[in-house]
């Protein structure tokens, strides 16, 4: 196994045979590579980042376009017009967001595609970083295209050249679905050929039509029911599904996807010999193979990651040409409705199923009940200065139970102590939508959290709405430069000093003057009488209200000023400390904590902004900079 200094290189250098130990993702993004992708569009989200990650920094040296666009449902749009033109397009994103991009999902799998398109879904069962656990085979089923769904880094790096391969012979776009665990872990991966992408696309005037008009889709429908029944044929069914062990076992298993793995894993730590039918294409189901599998089991147990997708199109077809086979899973309660399938829960299962004993591990439990540890802000994170401005604000002011609309990204940890700014938090772009909402329901104060990223991505049209209807709000747009989030990936209104392939950047602050909002202020929130100012200001104002927080990423700002060798550190002086504990209760910097009644400061966490040492956070001037600090 050869070992290179960067992994992103050994993707795109990798000769056919060698064998590379891979993230699921990254496997994902030599799969492209080798797959010949022209045009890879992404919105960032995890669990299907690292794919985006890669492919921002080698892909114009593999050869394709790759675009961050500005929400998945553009991103979906422009892998589609590069389709058309003819190229190979790769469009991905996480769960939640092929909802954002739904309509056009449903729209294009009746057009059809005219480049192989494949539209990759990282699910998040049980919602490691998500706000819900959605299963998007369901979209397969629902706009009637493919499905594939791959087991382990070789099968994500394989079956997405399948998937391309479908694509290109139906001229549909096709779903390709991993989850969590496909995504994040680890494997042996042989790598295959490289195909290089062709970019010289043209859009072919030819009389197809791809006007998504009643009078064209009344004929598309039926077409792309006909394409799907051809594809349930293919013999790429045999290479995506396959059966192992006994096949005169009185109990036959189906799987898919991580459940599979899990499933292996329970099967041969009780060393069980039963059939057990592993698909990777789940829609269409390949029904002449399931036909044969439930003609050799009376008893049939479907395990899946979320819902019971596989298992209702079993129990359907059972029913048809089986009814004496009894098919169990989710639906009968066998195995758990909810959360990702672990191996203690399938075991319990399948005990009870087959029958054997299961003797779980005694896992310590400490004498004392250990303290709750939320997740929080990295140390020097402007959003904490900007929550803790607010909070004071509003208490200066002696408002009455403000609301706090919240919005998805590092601001979201708003919602935890010591803030507790968070009252609702929905999805991408509803902390204004829902904020303006509030205006017409109740006479409280209402405060709107977005960051820069959300901001472009679905902010602008609910911020245009609080404006033509005349919503008493305060927006604050915490603008960190980045999509700090999910890896600190390049927005529109990232500098150009941080991007490759740019000339411009994007004003928040223009777009929002340009809505007619006269009530807008950018503030430092590392100044914290600047912006506690600025959101006193904003509180009292009629209309809608904008106060933009501007300040790098921590982590940015680290990296930079290390570059630079000007690392500020900060320390306590114990004679000046009153022990009042404001900044450890109420700024809560992790850096900052109490030893002996007096409060200390962490120089390895500490970052260096100097926030903690103002006088709203120590108004005994307790903090101050190292003197021997550059």
């Amino acid at each position: 196994m050869r070992l290179y200094m960067s992994a992103y290189q050994g993707l795109l250098k990798g000769k056919p045979g060698e064998k590379m130990f891979l993230l699921g993702n990254e496997a994902i993004a030599r799969g492209a590579i080798e797959a010949g992708v022209a045009v890879a569009t992404t919105y960032p989200g995890t669990p299907s980042s690292e794919v985006g990650d890669i492919l921002y920094e080698i892909g114009a040296e593999a050869g394709l376009k790759f675009e961050f666009s500005v929400n998945e449902k553009v991103a979906m749009e422009s892998a589609f017009a590069a389709s058309l033109a003819g190229l190979k397009s790769f469009v991905f994103m996480k769960h939640v967001g092929l909802n954002v991009a739904s309509d056009v999902l449903m729209s294009i799998s009746y057009t059809g595609v005219r480049g192989p398109m494949v539209i990759m879904t990282a699910d998040d069962p049980s919602m490691f970083s998500s706000q819900n656990e959605q299963d998007n085979r369901h979209y397969a089923h629902f706009a009637h295209v493919p499905l594939i769904e791959p087991s382990n880094p070789q099968e994500a790096k394989d079956f997405l050249k399948t998937a391309f391969r479908i694509s290109e012979l139906e001229s549909l776009p096709v779903i390709f679905r991993t989850t969590t665990r496909i995504s994040h872990m680890r494997g042996n991966v042989v790598l295959s050929a490289v195909e290089r992408p062709e970019l010289n696309g043209k859009f072919p005037k030819d009389g197809r039509s791809f006007v998504a008009l009643p009078s064209n889709s009344y004929r598309f429908k039926d077409e792309l029911l006909s394409k799907m029944k051809r594809i349930e044929g293919m013999d790429f069914n045999k290479a995506l599904n396959r059966s192992e062990g006994d096949r005169l076992s009185r109990v036959g298993f189906i799987s898919s996807g991580e459940a599979y793995n899990v499933l292996r894993d329970v099967l041969d730590k009780h060393q069980l010999d039963v059939e057990v039918l592993k698909l990777g294409i789940t829609n269409p189901l390949p029904e002449g193979i399931v036909r044969e599998f439930l003609s050799r089991h009376g008893n049939v147990v479907v395990v899946e990651e979320v819902d019971p997708i596989i298992e209702s199109d079993v129990r359907a077809l059972a029913d048809l040409k089986f009814p004496e086979v009894a098919v169990h899973g989710k639906m009968d309660g066998a195995i758990p409705m909810s959360y990702e399938t672990s191996p203690d829960t399938l075991e319990d299962s399948l005990a009870l199923i087959l029958g054997f004993e299961v003797k779980h591990r005694q896992i310590y439990s400490p004498k004392e009940e250990l303290p709750i540890r939320p997740p929080v802000l990295c140390a020097g994170c402007p959003h904490r200065a900007t929550y803790f401005a607010v909070k004071r604000a509003v208490r200066m002011l002696k408002l009455d139970d403000p609301i706090y609309s919240s919005d998805i990204g590092c601001y979201s940890l708003g919602n935890y102590e010591p803030f507790n700014e968070a009252d609702i938090m929905l999805e991408m772009g509803s902390s204004v939508g829902v904020g303006s909402g509030f205006t017409k329901a109740t006479g409280q104060r209402v405060i709107s959290f977005i960051g820069d990223s959300t901001f472009f991505h679905s902010g602008i049209p609910a911020l245009i709405n609080a404006v033509n209807n005349n919503s008493r709000m305060l927006v604050v747009i915490m603008d960190n430069d980045v999509t700090a989030m999910t890896g600190r990936q390049p927005n529109p209104g990232t500098p150009v000093s941080l991007t490759t392939g740019r000339s411009r950047n994007l004003s928040i602050e223009n777009i929002v003057r340009s809505l007619g909002i006269e009530s807008v202020r950018t503030v430092d929130p590392y100044n914290l009488k600047e912006t506690l100012g600025a959101i006193m200001d904003g509180l009292k104002g009629d209309g809608v209200s904008v106060v933009i927080a501007k300040r790098e990423c921590a982590i940015l700002r680290d990296n930079r000023m290390k570059r630079e060798g000007h690392e500020v550190k900060y320390h306590v002086i114990p004679e000046k400390c009153s022990s009042c504990f404001n900044c450890v209760e109420n700024f809560a910097c992790p850096a900052l904590s109490v030893s002996d009644g007096k409060v200390t400061i962490d120089p390895i966490l500490c970052d260096g902004c100097g926030v903690c040492s103002q006088p709203y956070v120590c108004p005994f001037r307790a903090i101050e900079v190292d003197s021997n600090e550059n």
